[in-house]
């Protein structure tokens, strides 16, 4: 297994979504309402597609089929198998998203056979004043937080957060949580399409119909808990990976990129994913050469232990990969 692959980005046309996606991360559509980019997806019914070598048109499960642990590292293969255990989105919110929570992974599998869907936020870009909701401000009842639902005060318990570019979020199962008007982010989640709507700001459908919301099987989902702050504080190095975010089912760290690096993957027994988050860079891998823009993410496969990566400005990534 020694490519590195890139995949066609699935499009997904939401009530919220807007042109950011085009315009800025130059995905192709003629749609005005595209809020999500699943970028490499092991969702059943959307899986992700090779678009570039020797693999293209190949998808993500005949490549897991074929390539076992070479593309998904040891450990990662015999706990998942043959299932991609991550879903990776850029997201533009027009509007803001319905507030929601997702089950952790018992009561997803006993629900829906599913795993449950931890995840975290990078925000590229947001406009003025534009805001994330995490959280409760303090820690409630249930009582208290249905008082509030039904009333149509739930933001009065919520911890709403103005944002701006680099400002990371992780949202464990439970968290309620929705992204508002006017952010561009990447989300980085567990392989799961699972999400309780527990408020949808009224809004119909174009054809007057509402979403559905989740109200009953929310009630034992959510974390009541409060936090001081919710936002993760991390450092940056030029040129080096570091660690911003670690939990069993994912790590990222960021690194920004000026110059050439080599990259050094030999303590990892995992997959690793890049995914451009400002510039543009070239990675180098034997005789492969692929670049990769802002909005475009690759895989680089648990085999491949050593790359490099050059950018002529400054520029960043993410990287994610399973401890």
């Amino acid at each position: 297994m020694n490519q590195l692959l890139k995949f066609k980005p699935i499009l997904k046309d939401k009530i919220w979504g807007g042109e950011k996606l085009i315009q800025k991360l130059n995905k192709k559509s003629d749609r005005k309402d595209i809020g999500e980019s699943w970028e490499l997806s092991d969702v059943k019914g959307d899986t992700s597609v090779v678009v570039n070598g020797d693999l293209k048109g190949k998808d993500l499960k005949e490549l897991i089929s074929e390539y076992k642990s070479e593309l998904m590292g040891e450990k990662i293969y015999n706990h998942f198998g043959e299932k991609f255990p991550l879903l990776i989105k850029f997201i533009d919110a027009k509007e803001a998203l319905s507030i929601q929570l997702h089950p952790h992974d018992d009561l997803a599998k006993k629900r829906h056979n599913s795993f449950g869907k931890t995840e975290m936020w990078y925000v590229m870009q947001a406009d003025e004043k534009a805001n994330l909701i995490v959280g409760f401000q303090k820690e409630v009842t249930p009582e208290e937080y249905l008082h509030h639902l039904e009333n149509k005060t739930l933001t009065d318990i919520l911890n709403i957060d103005e944002v701006n570019k680099g400002d990371v979020y992780f949202i464990p199962t439970g968290r309620v949580h929705a992204i508002g008007a006017g952010v561009l982010l990447a989300e980085i989640q567990q392989t799961s399409d699972i999400t309780y709507r527990i408020y949808d700001w009224d809004r119909p459908n174009p054809d007057g119909t509402y979403r559905e919301l989740h109200t009953e099987e929310a009630l034992d989902a959510i974390d009541y808990s409060a936090k001081e702050s919710y936002q993760t504080d991390y450092n940056k190095e030029q040129n080096s990976s570091s660690e911003i975010v670690s939990c069993p089912y994912f790590t990222t760290s960021v690194l920004p990129v000026l110059g050439e690096i080599t990259v050094n993957h030999l303590n990892k027994d995992s997959f690793v994913i890049y995914m451009c988050v400002e510039g543009k860079v070239e990675l180098t891998y034997k005789n492969q050469k692929e670049s990769l823009k802002m909005g475009e993410t690759i895989l680089v496969p648990a085999a491949i232990k050593e790359l490099q990566i050059s950018s002529e400005k400054q520029s960043e990534l993410l990287e994610v990969y399973i401890k």
